[in-house]
């Protein structure tokens, strides 16, 4: 798709102005009432009470709230209506919302009003999502011109608009573009979508796989099954790591590259330490190979065989630990409690078989390199491509050379 082919098609000759929020729409602070605790309800004729915490990543609406204020309170505070914005000035900072529902807004919030008859909602949603829009908000707190992204700054704002002195032709152009960006972003849902179900198939053959009952197969320790290599760790601090291109090992992941290595084989990682041990955000096993560095915040283990050391890697990260775990402050594995797990053993033949399984779900929901991360991954840069893209207007210089363009 050529941005300039679609935009002059679209346009057709029609002039696009740039026009600021402060002229084509109400832009207010979200104001709380003092004590807000004073002002919470549990009637049910209360007055939702709109909060950070009602809206949630990967949503575009605002569908309901944890809580209601007394309508004394919301006098106090800024009513909003149903398909009004609002921004965080905040934690996610200058994230768009749009609101399903009426309800008050907290002073974390800045809202943005009484623009229909100029802007399509869904078009004014991406115009606000766009890189140049979240650069040009980082430029003024970053210039020290502005603290936060208060509505004096939202008002200076500019936006595309096309064809503004016939507003049902504009509206259309508007909503023609959304068209396009919609596709990108139907897509990246539906994929989302096929994703949470095939992780709950995945859990699903996950724990049927490797399920046994006692005497259906032998069990054997964890320290029977691998050789531990935690005495060849070397913990380095940060400020003696020189720099290189070998991964830096700790408890859930990367945390550096270095230069040198101490290990160069296919190798399990199981996490010694942390909160993670008991939170699981993160798989606590999981496999290196070639070159790298281990600390001391994670057992090193070697296996015989791929299969070997994949199948004990999946069964980790499906059993709860807790009975192995010491510490509540600071959560531990030790070494002697990591080699008493109890694991089933089944055949060597068997193993190759459940890890052959296991591996093409895993590969399907969760590689970044393939499967649908990956495919999801790819969708949203696409969309993110194109809604820059056509977003991109001709426009004349602005204020202090911030260029939308």
């Amino acid at each position: 798709m050529s941005n300039l082919g679609f935009m002059e098609k679209l346009l057709d000759g029609i002039e696009v102005e740039w026009l600021s929020f402060g002229e084509i729409a109400t832009i207010q602070r979200g104001a709380s009432p003092r004590p807000i605790a004073s002002y919470i309800t549990d009637d049910e004729n209360g007055v939702p009470w709109i909060k950070i915490g009602d809206t949630s990543t990967g949503s575009k609406y605002v569908n309901g709230t944890a809580q209601k204020i007394t309508n004394e309170g919301a006098k106090k505070s800024r009513i909003l209506k149903k398909g009004d914005f609002i921004l965080s000035n905040s934690m996610s900072f200058g994230r768009p919302y749009i609101l399903n529902i009426c309800g008050a807004i907290h002073d974390g919030w800045a809202s943005i009003s009484d623009f229909g008859d100029k802007l399509d909602s869904d078009y004014l949603y991406h115009f606000l999502s766009s890189h140049n829009v979240q650069n040009y908000w980082l430029s003024k707190i970053n210039s020290g011109s502005v603290s936060n992204l208060n509505a004096d700054l939202i008002k200076t704002l500019q936006i595309p608009i096309p064809c503004p002195e016939v507003p049902d032709k504009s509206l259309a152009i508007q909503r023609k573009i959304v068209e396009v960006l919609d596709t990108f972003t139907e897509l990246t849902t539906e994929l989302t979508t096929e994703l949470s179900a095939r992780k709950k198939q995945y859990n699903y053959y996950r724990d049927q796989l490797l399920s046994f009952e006692e005497g259906e197969v032998e069990w054997k320790t964890l320290g029977d099954l691998a050789e531990n290599l935690d005495s060849k760790r070397k913990p380095i601090t940060s400020g003696l790591r020189e720099p290189g291109d070998t991964p830096y090992y700790g408890a859930s992941g990367i945390v550096d590259y270095v230069k040198d290595y101490i290990f160069d084989e296919d190798l399990l990682l199981v996490s010694e330490d942390g909160a993670n041990l008991l939170a699981r955000n993160t798989p606590i096993a999981f496999s290196i190979s070639g070159k790298t560095w281990v600390n001391n915040h994670a057992h090193v283990l070697k296996f015989e065989t791929y299969a070997e050391r994949r199948y004990v890697e999946f069964y980790l990260n499906s059993i709860d630990l807790t009975p192995y775990i010491s510490g509540a402050a600071q959560p531990k594995l030790n070494k002697r409690n990591l080699n008493g797990i109890r694991i089933p053993n089944p055949s060597p033949e068997e193993k190759v078989k459940i890890v052959a399984t296991l591996d093409k779900f895993h590969a399907l929901t969760s590689s970044r390199k393939e499967g649908l991360p990956r495919e999801i991954e790819l969708r949203q840069k696409q969309y993110e491509y194109y809604r820059d893209l056509l977003l991109s207007f001709p426009k004349p210089e602005i204020e202090e050379g911030v260029s939308h363009g």
